[in-house]
Formats: C-alpha cells, structure tokens, sequence
C-alpha cells in the first residue's frame, strides 16, 4: 500500500498539478481574479482529482500511472457517475482557471488539453483495460459514461 501511496503522490504532482497549475501559471500568470465564482469550479475539479487519486490507491490498490497500474478495476466513488473522473477534475480546474481570469487563452488550453486526454483514454486506456479486465471493464463501459458524469437516484 506504501508503493501505490507514494507512487500516486509522485504521480500527481508529475501530471495533474503540471497540466492543471503549472501550464495554465505559465500561459496566464495567473493575473488579476475578474470572476470570484469560478473558484466553485477550481475548487470541484480540485477534490474530484484528489478523491479518485485516493480511490486508485484504496481500491485499485496501484497507481493512476500507466506505469505501476492497479490490481482492481476502480469502479466506486466518483467512478459510478463518470468513467474518467481524474481528466474531468483537470479539465473543471482550468475551465474554472479560465473563468476566474476571463481568459480566452486558458480556454483554448482546456479545450485542446481535454483533446489530448480524451485521444489519450480513447487509443492507449481504454484497449489496455479491456485487455487487463475484460468482461468487467466491458460492463462498466456500458452503464457508466466516459465525459459526461451520470446523475444516478
């Protein structure tokens, strides 16, 4: 359990918190806040990356990287309503990035970083999974959604 801690630690910090903080820093420096709202948005994408994060560890007993993958199909939590809840709470906190600043540029970044994690899901996660768990990964597909989080009663 120390392993998957310590490498899903080291793995936020290398893609999430560079993709969500570090880049939208770079191309905005984070300049003058025109739109106090959009820190519901910053702050929802924030906990639904840490909450899966904690979830890959707990559950799936591994990591979210490629490299050092889990030992179960993470499918609780925040994986009920929506099957990429970590690339949903990236996206949230640079829409929100965007929104705070009233910025196009950070805009087109989340567009275009949203791009690239949903080729990612769709040409590299999605085969490997179907491979690693089968007729599970086949079933979960089928009743929870990829983007768009399912609202169950």
């Amino acid at each position: 359990m120390l392993k998957a801690v310590l490498g899903s630690t080291a793995f936020f910090f290398a893609a999430p918190c560079v993709v969500a903080g570090v880049i939208p820093w770079w191309i905005n420096g984070w300049s003058e806040v025109r739109f106090w709202p959009a820190w519901l948005l910053i702050l929802g994408g924030v906990v639904i990356l840490l909450r899966a994060f904690v979830r890959f560890v707990r559950e799936g007993r591994g990591t979210p990287a490629p490299i050092a993958p889990t030992e179960q199909l993470v499918i609780g939590g925040d994986y009920r309503f929506v099957r990429n809840p970590m690339y949903v709470g990236v996206v949230a906190t640079v829409l929100g990035q965007a929104l705070l600043f009233l910025d196009a540029w950070l805009l087109g970044y989340a567009v275009v970083a949203w791009a690239v994690m949903a080729s990612f899901v769709r040409w590299y996660e999605e085969p490997v999974l179907r491979r690693r768990y089968g007729s599970q990964y086949n079933e979960y597909c089928k009743s929870v959604p990829a983007w768009i989080p399912k609202v169950r009663r």
